[in-house]
């Protein structure tokens, strides 16, 4: 009946005693145990990978009007192992002039960075790394290696694109982490913690239904992290050859593309879990662990295949229109968002769950209204000044 009711703990405790039985020290064997949890989520995050690259080919083929990889075992389900094959035996190439550790360690910064961040993930009320109370802070700190990450594979491979690829990169990086950090704090504001399980327990309702604006804000926040389109500009290869990680190649080139894919699964993760409920779901993740496991990871591909669709979807945008849309418009809405969401909050929160949901709802509402109209008006007056110019231009 405890397997049942928390599997990994009742398996981590008859494994202790094994190790126990054998004369190790108690805290010997509870750091085994942890390295072993610790292996065995990278091993699965490392599979869960391989597939995102399968899902990945599949979804841009139906975009694009064709099929994807369709050969090599059934539906192409083997095509990411050649091609793990193929970036294995390439030839693993420094050029003159790299500074060569750094060179060497940015792609396994790049991984690690996301690797780090699943360790605060609760995949099930019971399933869960570490429950930090400030696992918000952490989310912070453990993302800000992917930024470091991309500025040294720029700086040490000796190549003024790849330094340009970099400078974009992480101009887009800083930007948009101002209004992504102050869009997670509304999900603070709203459960009374910054601990990412308790921000899930709390969302008896979820939060996108009190803050659509905010979800909406944090997914273009997300997806200017990735680097994703349309504001892929450190790898703007009609521009810039292939960016940052151009003197890469086979498998540190991999961990760069894997660490990408992870990157966005995670934060299609991490969507679900500040404004979808987590692993929560009508009660089932109170059934199995399991269970709520499915669930997360179900929302957390959701939220990936949205991503995906921008991506496909949308043009690159230039890099100054793209600061442009950050600082001028994103960055004082999520200010004033969260703002008025604490306010309303604060005036509602004793109030019934339909009071306090419709008057959630309500701001939203009216705040991307007057910023739409706002950012409708400025952009009419620019092209009245934009057109007059060329007008007297051509007098």
């Amino acid at each position: 009946m405890e397997f049942w009711k928390d599997p990994l703990k009742a398996a981590a405790d008859w494994l202790a005693g094994i190790l126990v039985g054998w004369g190790l020290a108690s805290q010997v064997s509870q750091v085994i145990i942890a390295f072993l949890g610790v292996l065995i989520l990278i091993s699965l995050l490392m599979v869960l990978d391989i597939f995102l690259v399968w899902v990945e080919r599949k979804t841009v083929a139906r975009f694009q009007d064709r099929l994807g990889p369709n050969r090599l075992g059934p539906f192409g389900l083997i095509q990411p192992f050649a091609d793990i094959i193929k970036l294995l035996i390439k030839e693993d190439t420094t050029p003159g002039g790299a500074d060569k550790w750094v060179y060497n360690l940015a792609p396994v910064l790049s991984m690690m960075s996301v690797l780090m961040i699943w360790a605060i993930i609760p995949l099930a009320p019971t399933v869960v790394g570490v429950d930090l109370n400030v696992g918000i802070l952490y989310l912070i700190a453990a993302g800000a290696i992917g930024t470091l990450s991309i500025i040294m594979a720029g700086w040490s491979s000796n190549n003024k694109f790849a330094m340009i690829g970099a400078f974009r990169e992480v101009a887009i990086l800083v930007s948009f982490e101002i209004p992504m950090l102050t869009i997670l704090l509304i999900p603070t504001v709203l459960s009374g913690t910054m601990g990412i399980n308790g921000i899930i327990e709390s969302q008896s309702l979820w939060y996108v239904f009190l803050s659509p604006l905010g979800a909406l804000i944090f997914l273009i926040a997300a997806i200017a992290e990735l680097g994703r389109a349309p504001f892929d500009m450190g790898e703007a290869e009609s521009e810039l050859v292939a960016g940052y990680n151009i003197e890469y190649s086979g498998m540190k080139f991999g961990m760069f593309y894997a660490g990408e894919l992870l990157h966005a699964f995670t934060f299609g993760g991490f969507w679900a879990i500040f404004f979808f409920g987590g692993y929560r779901f009508f009660g089932l993740e109170k059934v199995h662990p399991f269970l709520a496991v499915a669930v997360l990871i179900f929302k957390a591909m959701l939220g990936y295949w949205v991503i995906m669709w921008v991506k496909y979807t949308l043009m690159r945008i230039r890099i100054d229109h793209m600061l442009a849309l950050n600082w001028k418009f994103l960055t004082p809405l999520a200010f004033i968002l969260l703002m008025a969401t604490a306010l309303t909050n604060a005036i509602l929160k004793n109030s019934s769950i339909l009071i306090y949901w419709a008057g959630m709802f309500i701001v939203n509402i009216i705040i991307a209204f007057v910023a739409l109209e706002i950012a409708r008006r400025v952009s009419t007056a620019q092209r009245a000044r934009l057109e007059g110019r060329k007008g007297a231009a051509a007098a």
